[in-house]
């Protein structure tokens, strides 16, 4: 019954699913490893932006540039703040508002952005309260530059003017006429009655958009593996009762290479009769062997007497007669036969 299995076609089936099951499970499992290793990389991000925050501060040029090792240390600089700016679209404790973003010229190098504070509401110069004056020292956890996946971005511009939409120095550098520092810091202490901004997880160290692709990904991989065999399944158990089917005969025997046999094609004889059987012609009835005999006189040319007894067939259309008919015509006949001794008597 499952001699189908050795048939070229299957060989083709089981080799495509025993290469296509294992490899959806490893991708599956790759993935899933992908989305622990940022989960476990958003946990040490937290346990060390805590231990950060009982250290001592270290210089800002110390911790250049900004890498998953140093975001969220806390850094400090000297200087005097020169050009504000506000960053729109901001949000806190979901509520929306702004930061306040201030560049402190730190002598003859870049200046470095310092974001202040936060203000809930809609970004107004008015409302931002003025930079300290004079030499000061800042202290606030580094931050690397913004980019267009970062929440309320916009790095297209089209803002008023006072207003930027993304903290980073490719946007600034368009704004002020110094060179900026390719790294933020954002204050520990609020300055002026401003919301201190707490520090964000380093880019690919958080639970973001990507991490849930890779799990979303995992649950694809398996769910391919698992149509993979319910296809296999369907294919092998139709094949199976198709085998069963011929093996009682409801179905034609397969042909050489497994393949069925073609169906018998209906001659010009009987109606739905086939002229061949499994290939070979149609025998014949042999010498002897329920020929048939030569129609009688009178019975004209209409209709001629076949093997078997009471079963005419027309000669022209080849439609066989009732038995019946032909029953009457041989009663009809021995009539005939009795009638004619009994007038020689």
């Amino acid at each position: 019954m499952y001699r189908f299995l050795l048939t070229p076609r299957w060989w083709g089936i089981n080799v495509f699913a025993a290469l296509a099951i294992p490899f959806c499970l490893f991708m599956g499992s790759w993935q899933l490893g992908r989305f622990e290793e940022r989960v476990d990389s958003h946990e040490e991000q937290q346990r060390t932006a805590v231990a950060e925050a009982r250290k001592a501060a270290e210089p800002l040029t110390e911790l250049l540039p900004v890498t998953k090792e140093t975001s969220g240390r806390l850094a400090t600089a000297t200087g005097r703040y020169d050009t504000q700016l506000l960053v729109p679209d901001r949000r806190l404790d979901d509520r929306n508002g702004f930061y306040v973003l201030t560049l402190l010229r730190t002598g003859d190098g870049p200046a470095l952005p310092v974001v202040r504070g936060w203000l809930p509401g809609d970004a107004r110069t008015a409302d931002a309260p003025a930079p300290p004056p004079g030499e000061v020292t800042v202290t606030g956890a580094l931050q690397a530059p913004e980019n267009q996946g970062t929440p309320g971005a916009r790095p297209g511009g089209g803002l008023p003017e006072g207003q930027v939409g993304m903290i980073s120095a490719a946007s600034l550098v368009n704004i002020v006429p110094y060179d900026v520092h390719s790294a933020w810091v954002t204050l520990s202490d609020g300055d002026a009655g401003l919301r201190s901004v707490p520090p964000a997880a380093a880019e690919g160290s958080g639970l973001d958009l990507k991490a849930f692709q890779n799990l979303g990904y995992t649950a694809e991989w398996f769910v391919f593996a698992g149509f993979v065999l319910f296809m296999w399944f369907r294919l092998f158990r139709g094949e199976t009762e198709a085998a069963r089917d011929r093996a009682l005969g409801l179905l034609p025997e397969d042909g050489p290479g497994g393949e069925p046999a073609p169906a018998p094609v209906p001659g010009p004889g009987k109606p739905g009769a086939p002229d061949t059987v499994r290939g070979g012609p149609r025998p014949g009835p042999g010498p002897g062997l329920g020929a048939e005999p030569a129609p009688e006189e009178g019975a004209g040319p209409a209709a001629e007497r076949v093997a078997g007894p009471g079963v005419e067939r027309d000669a022209e259309s080849g439609v066989e007669l009732h038995a019946e008919a032909g029953a009457k015509r041989v009663a009809g006949a021995a009539r005939e036969r009795v009638a004619g001794a009994g007038e020689e008597t």
